[in-house]
This record gives structure tokens, C-alpha cells and sequence, in this order.
């Protein structure tokens, strides 16, 4: 019998077009701290570190009732290219013949970057195979384990956002019920894609849904698969890496294009709006263990997609839009779905987030600094087990949350409300909350008396005695150590 998680309900998808850009005017300029993943020329993350975002959705709805793909880019990423005329408006007060950030933003994330398409399949005497990929010389070794998630069997359908190397992978997962000795009752594949950033992989769900549809009911039927990569494959350059030419500042150029671009990667699930609503007043602790680098793993049983999101939403809760804030601070990754062939790699990493369909993970206490199970998070560092307990402080944070989110809602239905979203309020919520921080930390830094009093905690929106070991654990992870603490600053 086929079982549905109830702790991981699976999210609608659907694809709707974007919203009209935002007048240059009117748009943020706050760029971030961005950096490249080290030793891997493929861009990172949205939230801190690049790629600053997807692209607006350009999808048309096919006749199949898929939606079909973009019109593929045939310019390498990075490649100098003038902007289109209806980009003329976009461009900045630039210095003559230089093309400006936020141009260079909107052809780099335009820009298709398919590096794999492959179908795994169950079969009951092998396990999970690759039974199909392109290119042929692709190293796909233990894409399987990572499509095909463990407990896939006891769900009709899931998708899964995982790392492979230094690409990311989407798959969509189907499992069937067929009158076959052979198969055991049932027939279950997963199509799936690789890329260099997860954030253009959302365009693809609806593609990839129908073909493992396809796959199930044809199986060897490869024709749509093998059009689609020879339209949507990299292009690569002699040594055979992928390269996107991402500006340092992508992630502030991104907000710039569109508020908040990069929940367009689930849009229109609105999981940070679930996320929040999952956790309630424990998203309190997650938000100061991502904005502290630590090492979160998230177990739940299938279907992964909405685990992923919750990955993915974690990593939200660290975005920062100051400059140079994070230079020193180690990447904050998103691994998505990981299982025990990714053991090597999570021992290696000093920041990550990830979610495991696999209980064995939580004896590995070595590979991660927090454990969430359901909405119960743990750990076993006794340094943080007092960032566990929630402060006043934290709680008056969640309640002025959930008023904001009550008053959009009402506003939305008595005044009719479009632009504004649950998902603006969220992500601004915490990016604001971080700038606050460490824009107080930057003005104590550079003061005369360079001493955190009661008062300047506080302008931080931290509580003087509950928040203690959080801040001085901030102050560490950020290279502060110059600033002192006032003696003041004691554990109540």
C-alpha cells in the first residue's frame, strides 16, 4: 500500500507568470557579501553568496499542458553582449562603454545551463540504476541513490533537489502500480537534471513531471529527453567546466531586478510562508544557528520536496545585504537531499544544511552541529544548547511576525492587496533583522569606545542577557573580536 507522509505534505506546483519589473527607481540597492565556492567554478547560493537568483518565469503553457522551457541562450555565460532594447531602461548611470551590474545580472541569469538529463529506474534484483543519461561520458556516479530517494516506495510522486559534485540536480520521481511478476506490482523512475545552479532548475518541474509520467507508461522512450538537452545543454568551455560569469554583487542586483527573486525557485508554494508556519516560534532558534554557520541536518521521511524547501528556507533565514559582512565566515551550502554515499563529503564541509530520508544519520554526531526532527530541534554541542532555549526577546520577534503577516492578509482581502506577499514579508523580516545586527556592530566597531552595552545590544533587536552567548558566539564567527562587552552583558 502506497503511504503519503502527513509530516511532509507535498506542495501544488504550478507555474504563473512573473511580476512586472520593478522601475529602477523604486528598487533596492543593498548588494551582499558574494563569494565563489572554493575550488569550484560554478556559482553559489542566492541568499549570501550568489547566483543572485533565478530568472523571471518566461514559460509558456504547452498544449500538453506542461509548461514548455525558455528560449535557450546560444551566448556563454559571461560572454560581453549588448543588452536588448527592451533592456535600455535597466541600465544604470555607468561609465561610458561599461555595461552595468544589474545588465550583466539580467543576461547571466537568463541563461540556460542543462550539464545532464538522465532517467533512474528501481529494478527488484539490482536496486536503483542509471538507466539512461546524457552526455554518455557524464559522471553520474551515485545520481540513483540521490534521485530515487531511501522510502520513495511508499509515495505515488515526489521531487528532489540535490548536489552532485559541483552541480546541482532536480528530479521528479514517479512510482506506479502495474500487473507485472517481474516488477513486483510496481514500476517506479525518476528523470532528472544537472546544473550548475539550482536556481534555474525550477523551470524544468513541469517538464520533468510529465516525462517521468511518459517513462512509467513507455518505458525507452528517450526522443522528448534527448531534444531537450541538445536545447538546453551548456555550453562549455576547453576545459570542460562549467563557468557563469556572476557578478560579486549578484545577490544585491537581483533584489534590484525583482524584490526577492530567488523565492521564485518555488514559486508559487510560497514554502517560506509554510516553513515559518511549520516551525512557529522554534524558527527563532533556526534563524540565529544559520545566521551562526552551523552545520543543520533536517530528517523527515518522503517525499523530500518539501524538506528541500525547508533546506533551502534555512538558508534564507542568513541573508545579509551588507558588504564584506561575511568575508571571513564559511559558506552557508545548501546540500538538499543527502544520503550515506555523501557521508565523505559532509565531513569536509564547515557549514551546510542539508535534509536525509535516513535515521542513521542521527548517530553521526560527528557530521553536524544540529539535528532537526519534525519541529524538534536538537543538538549535541553543549555551547549551544543554551541557543535552544528561546528569550523573550525571541518570542516578541514572533509575535510582531505574526502580526505583520495578519495585517498583509487582512489588507489583501479588504483592499485587494497583489503586490505585497507573505513571501516579501518573510525574507524581508530576517534580512532586516540581520542588517540591523551587524550595522550596529559596524558603527560600535568603528566608534571611540568599542564596547557592546546593554543599549546597543538591544538597537540590535537581541535581549542584553538572553542573547549573551548568541553574541558572543557572533562576534567570534564574524571576526569582531576587537569590540569588547560590557561587563553589564551577564547571563540572567
Amino acid at each position: 500500500m502506497v503511504e503519503r507522509s502527513d509530516r511532509a505534505p507535498l506542495l501544488d506546483w504550478e507555474e504563473v507568470p512573473a511580476p512586472a519589473p520593478v522601475p529602477a527607481k523604486d528598487r533596492l540597492s543593498s548588494p551582499s557579501n558574494s563569494r565563489a565556492i572554493s575550488g569550484c567554478p560554478a556559482p553559489v547560493f542566492g541568499w549570501s553568496s550568489g547566483p543572485g537568483g533565478p530568472a523571471p518565469c518566461r514559460s509558456v503553457p504547452g498544449s500538453d499542458g506542461c509548461s514548455t522551457p525558455p528560449t535557450t541562450s546560444s551566448t556563454p555565460a559571461g560572454a560581453d553582449e549588448g543588452p536588448r532594447p527592451d533592456e535600455q531602461q535597466h541600465l544604470s548611470d555607468s561609465a561610458p562603454g561599461e555595461v552595468s551590474l544589474e545588465d550583466r545580472m539580467v543576461k547571466w541569469e537568463e541563461t540556460d545551463q542543462i550539464v545532464s538529463v538522465f532517467v533512474v529506474t528501481f529494478n527488484t534484483r539490482s536496486g536503483n540504476m542509471l538507466e539512461w543519461c546524457l552526455p554518455k561520458d557524464m559522471d553520474l556516479d551515485g545520481v540513483e541513490f540521490k534521485a530515487i530517494a531511501s522510502g520513495s516506495h511508499r509515495v505515488t510522486t515526489d521531487f528532489i533537489y540535490f548536489r552532485k559534485g559541483c552541480y546541482f540536480g532536480l528530479a521528479c520521481f514517479a512510482n506506479m502500480a502495474v500487473e507485472s511478476k517481474v516488477e513486483r506490482g510496481a514500476r517506479m523512475k525518476s528523470v532528472g537534471i544537472l546544473s550548475p545552479s539550482y536556481t534555474l532548475l525550477y523551470r524544468y518541474m513541469s517538464f520533468l513531471e510529465h516525462q517521468v509520467r511518459l517513462q512509467l507508461q513507455s518505458p525507452g522512450h528517450y526522443s522528448p529527453l534527448e531534444a531537450f538537452y541538445e536545447d538546453k545543454r551548456a555550453l562549455l568551455p576547453p576545459s570542460g567546466d562549467v563557468v557563469i560569469a556572476c557578478p560579486a554583487t549578484a545577490w544585491g542586483a537581483a533584489i534590484n531586478h525583482s524584490m526577492h527573486p530567488e523565492m521564485k525557485i518555488t514559486h508559487p508554494a510560497g514554502c517560506m510562508s509554510q516553513f515559518i508556519r511549520f516551525f512557529g516560534e522554534q524558527i527563532m532558534v533556526l534563524w540565529k544557528l544559520a545566521l551562526l554557520r552551523r552545520r543543520i541536518l533536517i530528517f523527515s521521511p518522503p517525499p523530500v520536496g518539501v524538506v528541500c524547501y525547508r533546506v533551502y528556507c534555512c538558508c534564507c533565514l542568513a541573508n545579509i545585504s551588507i558588504p564584506g559582512v561575511s568575508a571571513a565566515v564559511p559558506e552557508f551550502r545548501p546540500f538538499f537531499y543527502v544520503n550515506v554515499a555523501d557521508i565523505s563529503a559532509l565531513e569536509n564541509e564547515l557549514s551546510y544544511v542539508a535534509c536525509t530520508t535516513e535515521k542513521i544519520f542521527e548517530e553521526k554526531k560527528d557530521l553536524y552541529d544540529v539535528y532537526v526532527d519534525n519541529q524538534n530541534v536538537k543538538t549535541c554541542r553543549d555551547g549551544l544548547k543554551p541557543l535552544l532555549r528561546l528569550t523573550t526577546t525571541d518570542r516578541e520577534k514572533y509575535r510582531k511576525l505574526t502580526e505583520q503577516r495578519q495585517m498583509l492578509l487582512y489588507s489583501q482581502e479588504e483592499n485587494g492587496d497583489c503586490v505585497s506577499s507573505e513571501e516579501d514579508l518573510f525574507i524581508l523580516f530576517f534580512l532586516e533583522q540581520n542588517n540591523r545586527i551587524f550595522q550596529t556592530l559596524s558603527e560600535v566597531a568603528g566608534s571611540p569606545d568599542p564596547t557592546l552595552t546593554q543599549e546597543s545590544v538591544r538597537a540590535m533587536g537581541l535581549d542584553p542577557h538572553g542573547d549573551r552567548l548568541f553574541l558572543l558566539h557572533l562576534l567570534e564567527i564574524y571576526g569582531y573580536d576587537t569590540l569588547l562587552v560590557s561587563e553589564q552583558l551577564c547571563c540572567s
